[in-house]
């Protein structure tokens, strides 16, 4: 039968252990007071579910078989992956103390690992809404004109902030409608721009004179001539939004989430997708987008050739 193991959360006895630990992670490895206190309160709460589960005190006499109990029973308590996660590393760090004071012969808690936390669906914008939100003609005024075409072109291309933010002048070809921008890990690649990004990039040059300065090379500067502060995007995006009546926070990563999303609901082709982003893994993308069953099975029915069924008379 196993132990009821209710009162986890409760105050076990000082650990000796724990306490010289702990001492050497603050005077050796220097770490924050707040670090300390973290990893005493995980330690302490698993000192605690020992206890209550009758397996002692001595961490020299943890399993590996009771570490992936404890990791079990917090899971189903509710307990999330990242959570886990650190409440191992705790455990491990522990353990590989003991080991170098010779108090164990192995670490029972090294490769133990915690359950994958749910990854949430990205929140995108619903594609009609926003195509109905960008067609409003914008005002004259230059920032207008400016925060046109950055919303355009987070929503056109993709990009990222970081990426936005980072391009010069010379980085967009007017003519042949393509982009080259700097990604993770100083990657660049190029990507289209399309039709109505390229309208406002075009009439936001028109007027960029009035606020850049002479030898300022980013194509989207602020009010003072230089180039524009990420914070200063986010908060006319969310300006931006606001004027529209879109009813909802605007931020660059959730144009690039719809972004994502409607082109890969609309093509089905991941991997073009995936090269649009800038990912180096498709696992990203995946994450980053999403499909309905629905459209997924209608793919599925016309692409492969046992999917059609046949009707009574053999015919498809």
């Amino acid at each position: 039968m196993t132990p009821d193991c209710g009162d986890a959360g409760g105050k076990a006895n000082d650990s000796p252990e724990v306490d010289a630990f702990l001492a050497h992670l603050g005077h050796e490895r220097r770490l924050s007071p707040h670090t300390l206190s973290n990893y005493r309160r995980d330690l302490t709460a698993i000192a605690a579910w020992r206890q209550g589960a009758g397996r002692g005190t001595d961490w020299a006499r943890m399993t590996t078989d009771e570490v992936r109990r404890y990791v079990a029973w917090r899971h189903r308590a509710g307990a999330g992956g990242k959570t886990l996660q650190r409440e191992l590393s705790a455990l491990r760090s522990l353990f590989r103390y003991l080991l170098r004071e010779g108090r164990l012969g192995f670490n029972p808690a090294q490769g133990v690992r915690a359950p994958k936390s749910e990854r949430k669906l990205p929140v995108t914008f619903d594609a009609d809404g926003l195509c109905a939100l960008l067609d409003q003609d914008p005002d004259d005024d230059p920032l207008a004109l400016r925060d046109q075409a950055m919303i355009e072109l987070f929503y056109s291309s993709g990009l990222r902030l970081a990426e936005l933010v980072s391009i010069n002048l010379n980085d967009i070809d007017l003519e042949d409608a393509s982009l080259e921008v700097l990604g993770k890990g100083a990657k660049r690649r190029r990507v289209p721009v399309g039709a109505q990004a390229l309208a406002a990039v075009k009439r936001w040059r028109q007027v960029r004179g009035l606020l850049a300065a002479a030898d300022e090379p980013a194509l989207f500067v602020s009010q003072r001539g230089r180039r524009i502060h990420p914070r200063t995007v986010e908060q006319r995006l969310a300006r931006w939004a606001t004027e529209q009546g879109a009813g909802r926070h605007l931020h660059p990563h959730l144009l690039r989430h719809s972004f994502a999303s409607h082109l890969l609901e609309s093509s089905g082709d991941l991997r073009a997708v995936q090269e649009l982003l800038g990912h180096a893994n498709i696992a990203t993308t995946q994450i980053y987008t999403h499909l309905d069953f629905q459209h997924l099975a209608q793919v599925y029915d016309q692409a492969h050739p046992r999917a059609r069924r046949k009707d009574i008379d053999g015919a498809t």
